[in-house]
């Protein structure tokens, strides 16, 4: 169990991250490789990974570098998850790079102490082999995250919107509160059902904590061994839902194109509810109900129960359709294309 300690001053720093954090993905997705749990959540990315790592010869890579320095055990080195990564890919890798080989070399004796380690891993030190691991890094994102890049935003889009939520009606207490079902609030601590079975105490000391709502991390949250590193809590979405597929025949472009149903699909960016969207585009609740189970049906939108009411947010597909600009310039989601 890991119980974090939060103070008034912590709850008001508390965050929630908007996008992926790429080497965080990198590290869960590395787990998935490694073991049985979860896998069937994953299932389509797996066998498309297993793929490409086959296609880009990055098997042997994966095996012998990636793999033993990301095990899924009750710790890994802390250095391959900066914080920097928050910015992208690159900035991640660059910060990879400038780290102190002593913290290296100490982090990967920390490993040590809990699975066996090849000596030469010790060489990850060294400014050659570092850059090697970074290119790696940069290879395997490319072959196997890249690819699902839309539809992870999009899940995370989703989330925050609910976390959203939670913040508005509840404060932070309310989103705390919300994080389940591994996490639970108990004021001033957060009960957090920790990888490994670990039990430990993080006192955040005012410096806030950043929640980073993880694609490929699954049922348990982690977080960096290093109490002094940048307090972070990675931790799983909520399964997604099963969506439809559209189906041509049955759905007429003319009906997903009208006026009315793309400002549904508009209202939908942020998430909103029947009610909000049916306030927005100023139809009935019975009328907004209509439309976002066409989108829904479409593969536009992706709903959601929360509480007691249903959220709606974009699938990659809809965002996609809203970013696509007509011959008058304007987006999807502006188009009048006659009645909705």
């Amino acid at each position: 169990m890991l119980r974090i300690h939060f103070t008034s001053e912590d709850l008001s720093r508390t965050r929630l991250a908007s996008r992926p954090d790429p080497l965080w993905e990198i590290t869960a997705s590395l787990h998935r490789l490694q073991s049985r749990l979860g896998r069937w959540a994953h299932a389509a990315w797996y066998r498309e990974a297993r793929t490409a790592i086959a296609a880009q010869h990055l098997g042997v890579t994966v095996r012998t570098l990636l793999c033993p320095l990301f095990p899924r055990a009750t710790y890994f080195p802390d250095f391959l998850t900066p914080a920097e990564a928050a910015d992208g890919l690159r900035s991640g890798l660059d910060a990879v790079l400038d780290t102190p080989p002593a913290r290296i070399r100490h982090e990967i004796g920390l490993l040590a102490k809990v699975r066996k380690v090849p000596p030469d891993m010790y060489r990850v030190a060294d400014d050659d082999v570092r850059a090697h691991l970074v290119g790696a890094l940069r290879r395997y994102h490319d072959a196997v995250i890249a690819p699902y890049g839309d539809r992870m935003q999009a899940r995370v889009d989703a989330e925050c919107a609910r976390r959203g939520r939670d913040l508005l009606h509840g404060g932070a207490d309310g989103l705390l509160r919300g994080l389940g079902p591994a996490m639970r609030w108990r004021p001033p601590v957060l009960e957090v059902e920790y990888v490994g079975g670990v039990d430990r105490d993080l006192l955040l000391g005012g410096r806030g904590l950043l929640l980073i709502p993880s694609y490929f991390c699954w049922q348990k949250p982690t977080s960096f061994a290093d109490p002094d590193l940048p307090p972070v809590l990675l931790y799983p979405l909520a399964p997604a839902g099963p969506t439809s597929r559209p189906r041509p025949a049955e759905i007429p472009l003319a009906a997903l194109l009208g006026r009315t149903r793309a400002a549904v699909l508009r209202a939908s960016t942020y998430g909103a509810t029947n009610s909000e969207i049916a306030r927005a585009v100023s139809v009935s609740a019975a009328n907004a109900s209509h439309h976002t189970t066409v989108l829904r049906d479409s593969g536009l939108i992706a709903s959601h129960r929360h509480a007691n009411t249903v959220l709606h947010t974009l699938t990659p597909l809809g965002a996609a359709l809203l970013r696509l600009p007509d011959r008058a310039g304007r987006t999807a989601g502006a188009v009048d294309a006659g009645p909705g």
